[in-house]
């Protein structure tokens, strides 16, 4: 049996490497991509020493070059890519556990950054995997969006974060309707506060009980919903 083939960004901590670490367990190889050689490496060790098959690429999201390499030159090795999940991201406001940030008084330059990894990275990163995604039987986008996203509920505050989870949400529902019919579903998913060096001590999950939800989105059958918006497996609010 072929062995399936996971990219998983921002794996080098948090929720992107419980993700990496459960799909290991799982017996795919996992590519992890990070910004950072030593932490991504490190990470990429911790799963290895459990018999986990995993690569490793510095990927920063934000530059389209730098993600036009790593495709380039892992489709060199790889013929086709069965999950994707897209879970970099940044919070450039105050974090969740400081004073929030208000539109009267955030940094325009911020939102544009935050947009720039949490929803354009998505972008680029999807496109550049694309043609490997169509190679593969059953292909599977998980894009990490966030409640604080859901225009039906939203609030305030965190705008830029808020903002660049609702073009995230748009960019799905686009994306899967683009892939109707074909081998690919992709879906959004709300892991909940999890705590993170972004969620911070204060949030109300683990890592390991947010994982869960995403693995149901990684390996839907060919009956699974394709963009929805979803936590724990259940849908949710746009």
């Amino acid at each position: 049996m072929k062995q399936k083939v996971a990219v998983v960004s921002g794996a080098n901590k948090g929720i992107g490497f419980g993700v990496a670490k459960a799909l290991a367990e799982r017996s795919y190889k996992v590519i992890m991509l990070g910004r950072d050689k030593n932490r991504i490496n490190q990470a990429a060790e911790k799963i290895r020493a459990n018999k986990g098959d995993v690569e490793t690429y510095i990927v920063d999201v934000s530059d389209t070059d730098q993600v036009k390499s790593f495709a380039a030159v892992f489709s060199e090795l790889h013929a086709g890519v069965d999950v994707l999940v897209n879970n970099a991201g940044v919070i450039l406001e105050a974090d969740f556990g400081g004073e929030p940030t208000a539109v009267e008084s955030v940094n325009p330059e911020d939102v544009l950054a935050t947009l720039n990894v949490n929803t354009v990275g998505v972008l680029r990163l999807t496109q550049a995997l694309m043609p490997l995604l169509k190679n593969a039987d059953a292909a599977r986008i998980v894009n990490i969006s966030s409640g604080m996203g859901g225009i039906t509920e939203m609030e305030g505050a965190w705008p830029g974060y808020r903002l660049s989870k609702a073009a995230l949400n748009a960019l799905t529902k686009v994306t899967a309707a683009e892939t109707q019919g074909t081998n690919i579903k992709v879906n959004s998913v709300c892991p909940g506060w999890v705590r993170t060096d972004m969620g911070t001590s204060a949030a109300n999950r683990a890592v390991d009980e947010a994982v869960p939800g995403i693995l149901w989105a990684a390996e839907l059958g060919e009956d699974g919903p394709t963009g929805g918006f979803f936590r724990d497996g259940e849908k949710i609010e746009w």
